[in-house]
C-alpha cells in the first residue's frame, strides 16, 4: 500500500466514523425495518450540511417519513460556501444574507415547492443549533419521541452528541448524514470515487475530518463531559484514532482550529 493509498483508507476510516447513518435510505420502509416506525415526530436538517442535503430533504417530505420538518442554521463557518454553491445550482434563488435555514428553505421552495414547518436562523454552531433547536421545540410544543438528524457527514456524530447531552434518554435518536463518500488514490492524487452535488474540495473535507476528532474527544481539551461539556461521551474506537494520528503526521496543518464565534 502506497503513502497515498494509507492516507485514503485513513480519511475513509474517519468520514465512516463521523458520518453516521441508522437508516439505509429516507423511506418510510427503512424506518418500519429498522425502528419499528412509518414515520419520526420530527426531522431536523442543520444548515452545516452541502446542498445535496436540500434534496434528501425534499425527497423525505414528499415521502411523508416525519409529522414536522425543520431546517436549522444561522451563520457559521459553512454559510458562505452554502450560499454560493446554492446560488449556482439554483439560478434566480436569493442567498446573499440568507441564514443557512433561510438558503434550505428557498431552495426547498423554488426547486420542489415545499416548505419546512420550522426555521431556525439565529444559532451560529453545532451547540446552539442543538440548544436553539431544543428551545424551538419546546416553544411550538412538538412531540419528540423520535428524531431524525440530518447534517454534514464530518459533523453528524457531534450533532447525534449533542443532542444526547440535552434531551431526554426517553427520545430516540436517528441519524443520516447527508452523504456517504469514498476517498480514492487516483495517480499522484487523492480524489472522490463519486460525484456529490455541493461536495467540498478535498483539502476542506480532510479539514472538517480531522477537526472533529479532538472535538469529540472526551479529554479535557474536548468537547465531552470531561473537556467543555458541549457534547455527550463519545467512544473513539482504536482504529479511527490511529487513523487520525497517521493523518495529523502527514496533514497538521489541516485541523480546523475552532472558531470562538463558529466553533
Amino acid at each position: 500500500m502506497t503513502v497515498l493509498e494509507k492516507t485514503a483508507e485513513c480519511i475513509n476510516i474517519l468520514g465512516r466514523f463521523c458520518g453516521r447513518r441508522d437508516i439505509k435510505d429516507l423511506t418510510t420502509q427503512s424506518l418500519m425495518e429498522s425502528y419499528g416506525i412509518p414515520r419520526v415526530d420530527l426531522f431536523l436538517l442543520f444548515g452545516g450540511s452541502i446542498a445535496c442535503a436540500g434534496d434528501l430533504f425534499a425527497q423525505a417530505m414528499q415521502a411523508g417519513i416525519a409529522e414536522h420538518y425543520m431546517i436549522v442554521g444561522g451563520e457559521g463557518h459553512t454559510t458562505e460556501s452554502l450560499r454560493r454553491k446554492m446560488a449556482a445550482l439554483c439560478p434566480g434563488l436569493v442567498t446573499e444574507g440568507k441564514a443557512e435555514a433561510e438558503v434550505f428553505a428557498g431552495y426547498l421552495s423554488q426547486k420542489y415547492g415545499l416548505s419546512p414547518d420550522y426555521l431556525e436562523t439565529a444559532s451560529t454552531n453545532c451547540g446552539n443549533n442543538v440548544t436553539n433547536a431544543l428551545a424551538l421545540m419546546t416553544q411550538n410544543r412538538l412531540p419528540h419521541r423520535t428524531i431524525l438528524l440530518m447534517q454534514d457527514a464530518s459533523m453528524q456524530l457531534r450533532m447525534d452528541a449533542g443532542f444526547r447531552r440535552h434531551i431526554s434518554p426517553d427520545t430516540r435518536i436517528i441519524n443520516f448524514a447527508c452523504y456517504q463518500v469514498e476517498v480514492i488514490a487516483e495517480g499522484n492524487r487523492l480524489a472522490f470515487r463519486d460525484t456529490i452535488t455541493g461536495m467540498w474540495d478535498m483539502e476542506r473535507y480532510i479539514t472538517l475530518l480531522m477537526g472533529e476528532i479532538p472535538r469529540l474527544s472526551d479529554i479535557e481539551e474536548g468537547y465531552g463531559p470531561h473537556g467543555k461539556g458541549f457534547i455527550a461521551h463519545v467512544d473513539i474506537p482504536e482504529n479511527v484514532a490511529e487513523a487520525y494520528a497517521f493523518l495529523k503526521k502527514n496533514y497538521g496543518d489541516f485541523s480546523r482550529a475552532a472558531n470562538l464565534a463558529y466553533s
